[in-house]
């Protein structure tokens, strides 16, 4: 480490021309990388729902697989008169487009569900002629184009009201308010953070470096990630994601590199000397901390998801980036500009009181005297935060999944209003009937409608849509005989035969219609009834596979996946930083409680999370309108590998300086008191720099990012008051110097001979 700081030093001006390069390239480059991240998700691994959701797309000659809703509102009743040649005109504009393979409406179809109870709101439902759901993305500006144009055609248009909705818009709408929200975020975030760094360090030259390094971090990263789109999908989620990491470690590791620095120039040491130190000891613990904040994202690799592996890389480089500029770009720049760190002086003099050591040295003797009373306060505190935890419910939230600000988000709200929310998200059952078995013979009918009508008798499912529930309900045998010939049952129902049945005639599809009452929780319970009917199935249906498909049962299938996975990742997590904390401080000790008290801030800030989101407790302070009833799957498993590696950060910084502290001394006591003493005001001022950053998502238009954002602050407040500034010191006292066991002897030293 010597010879790279001192050649680091030598080479100053090289190094920041270098990264001046990188970075005039990564802020042209890293604004478009949105626009070529994932939107959709999903997983590698092949579900049930996956591989069901392929047979539809594969063997049905016309399946509604891919489809947008159009919500009209408009002065009059849709059935008659101005508003009627409106919709007419919005239908044949979109059924000339070449991507649309059919349009459905109260025009077409003649089903009251398509009307609103006075007639003046209905939708339609647009086919599309696709199967990918990237490809549905990038029709859905085109579509939103045309059904504007057309309605502009139609004389008092202004009246109207036109909304396009469905999976594609609404995940593309997500995307578009993630790349808003992060840019916002980055906005008000600026001045806050620079007013904190002034606080920290009364210059104003030291507080800009932090800044600068941090926003070079997230710029570099998101242009990496967008080159890494080529290689691997990535996700949405990673653009906020690696904001908030990217300017959080990003100053964190910057804060200590300065602070130390400025340290080494108080001592009266030569510039280009103190940058050299400074690598030795902050550039060291930067290093440590990096290793054990990587861990967390790289087990995320190991998850079946798109949305948790893209974190996972996401982290993996942005927290690589920030390392790497806090000990090469930092250190040249501080060896370049020397005492001038400390401009204007007089700054420094009015805020010298918040580095003052006497409060932080009083508390620190304070935990010396009554580490018990200390260790109890904190773990009561713990204790209580984390009893909602016991309480938790994964599974999709049940209400404001949907950003409502969105025209797509809108437009679901117009459905709910409606009563038809739940013709946009069918949970979707294929029924295969072995070889030499049809599904419209007799046999195969009465199997299908014993089936629908089980299905039916379940309060949560408003509708079945399927090959026996045409019209008003016919007979088995008038339904044999209209399916006797295929190619005339083809011509007289296409939509409906080339929708629910196969083109070999062996898989017949029912779709289920949630109930109005039905939220996204209750149609994973929905799901799992259904899953669970088929281990009965009727006596016609034996020896048929049945699979359930569809959003909701995608959702469920990844959801077992990743809770399968989920104790691997924890254990992966916990035995890789304890023996990189054992490697790094040679103590048995310091790691096992290391992992203690982080799994404890871990589950006070899950319990948190509980108690504001599925609980509902405050939720009204993030705009949101209710308990979410539920935890979105991907939360806990981002949160507690997130945090479990940001919260290594204090740790390290921490007992970095009590281990140095003591190797100088020999005396823990002495050590822990200097140790948190010297790091208490950094850690603050980091921790509340985290927090601001991490806390404002918690304000974003997406849920999943509200869920992210508040965990990750919770978290960071928690770490950096309770465990850090409390537990850590108190168990420290008591543990001696068996916590440097057994790297040092745990028996005192022998007192020094009299003078």
């Amino acid at each position: 480490m010597e010879s790279f700081a001192r050649a680091l030093v030598r080479w100053r001006w090289l190094v920041v021309v270098v990264w001046a390069a990188i970075g005039a390239v990564a802020a042209i480059r890293a604004p478009h990388t949105q626009e070529t991240l994932n939107i959709t998700g999903g997983g590698s691994t092949p579900t049930e729902a996956s591989e069901a959701g392929e047979a539809l797309a594969s063997r049905f000659r016309r399946p509604v697989a891919e489809f947008f809703a159009v919500t009209l509102s408009g002065p009059d009743r849709f059935d008659q008169g101005r508003s009627r040649e409106a919709l007419d005109s919005v239908v044949t504009a979109l059924e000339r487009q070449p991507w649309v393979r059919r349009v459905f409406s109260i025009r077409t179809v003649h089903d009251s569900t398509f009307l609103s109870a006075d007639g003046r709101t209905t939708f339609l439902v647009v086919n599309l002629d696709i199967v990918s759901g990237d490809s549905a993305g990038r029709l859905v500006t085109p579509t939103r184009s045309t059904v504007r144009e057309a309605l502009a055609r139609v004389p008092g248009h202004e009246a109207y009201t036109a909304l396009v909705t469905g999976r594609a818009p609404l995940d593309l709408d997500v995307r578009r308010v993630s790349a808003e929200d992060s840019k916002r975020g980055e906005a008000r975030l600026f001045p806050l953070t620079l007013l904190i760094l002034l606080l920290a360090f009364g210059a104003l030259v030291a507080a800009l470096l932090p800044l600068v390094v941090g926003f070079l971090a997230i710029a570099v990263s998101l242009t990496i990630i967008g080159l890494l789109t080529h290689v691997t999908p990535m996700s949405i989620f990673v653009l906020n994601m690696t904001t908030m990491i990217g300017l959080g470690v990003g100053i964190d590791y910057s804060l200590l590199v300065v602070t130390r620095f400025r340290e080494e120039l108080s001592r009266g040491v030569r510039r280009r000397e103190a940058a050299v130190n400074t690598m030795l000891t902050a550039g060291i613990a930067v290093i440590t901390s990096g290793l054990t904040v990587v861990v967390g994202f790289a087990a995320l690799l190991l998850t079946p998801l798109i949305e948790t592996r893209s974190v996972g890389i996401g982290g993996l480089i942005v927290v690589a980036v920030a390392v790497l500029l806090s000990v090469t770009l930092l250190p040249a720049l501080l060896a370049l500009i020397g005492r001038d760190i400390d401009r204007p002086r007089w700054l420094a003099r009015r805020l010298a009181w918040y580095h003052s050591p006497q409060i932080w040295e009083t508390w620190a003797r304070s935990l010396h005297r009554h580490p018990w009373r200390a260790l109890v306060l904190g773990g009561i505190a713990i204790a209580v935060l984390t009893a909602p935890l016991f309480q938790i419910r994964i599974g999709l939230p049940a209400r404001n999944w949907w950003p409502g600000s969105t025209e797509a988000g809108r437009g679901v709200e117009v459905l709910q209003r409606m009563g038809v929310v739940g013709y946009i998200q069918p949970v979707r059952v294929l029924v295969t009937f072995p070889p030499g078995r049809s599904a419209t013979d007799l046999t195969g009918l009465r199997g299908l409608r014993t089936l629908s009508d089980s299905l039916r008798a379940d309060p949560r499912v408003r509708e079945v849509r399927s090959l026996v529930d045409i019209g008003p309900s016919r007979s088995l045998l008038e339904l044999s005989l209209a399916y006797s010939d295929l190619d005339s049952a083809r011509a007289r129902y296409p939509d409906l035969v080339d929708a629910y049945l196969s083109a070999d005639g062996r898989t017949a599809l029912l779709d289920l219609i949630p109930s109005d009452t039905t939220s996204l929780t209750t149609q994973m319970d929905l799901v799992r009834a259904v899953r669970a009917e088929r281990t009965h199935p009727p006596k016609q249906l034996r020896g048929a596979a049945i699979v359930v498909t569809g959003y909701v049962a995608s959702a469920l299938d990844f959801q077992a996946d990743l809770m399968q996975r989920f104790p691997l990742l924890v254990g992966i997590i916990l035995a890789t930083t304890a023996v990189m904390l054992a490697i790094a401080f040679r103590s048995v000790l310091i790691p096992i409680k290391a992992i203690v008290l982080n799994t404890l801030s871990v589950s006070a800030t899950f319990g948190l999370i509980v108690f504001v989101f599925q609980h509902g407790y405050g939720a009204r302070l993030f705009g949101l309108d209710g308990p979410t009833a539920a935890i979105f799957v991907v939360v806990p498993v981002l949160v507690f590998a997130v945090v479990f590696g940001l919260s290594m950060d204090y740790e390290v910084f921490l007992l970095s300086r009590i281990k140095e502290a003591f190797d100088r001394t020999g005396r823990n006591d002495i050590a822990t008191r200097e140790g948190v003493s010297a790091t208490a005001s950094v850690i603050t001022s980091a921790a509340l720099i985290m927090i601001l950053v991490f806390g404002s998502f918690a304000f974003a238009r997406v849920l999943v990012m509200q869920f992210l954002g508040f965990g990750l602050a919770i978290a960071v407040l928690l770490d950096a008051t309770v465990i850090r500034m409390v537990l850590v010191p108190a168990f420290m006292h008591l543990a001696g110097r068996w916590n440097w066991w057994p790297g040092v002897s745990a028996s005192p030293p022998p007192p020094a001979p009299p003078p």
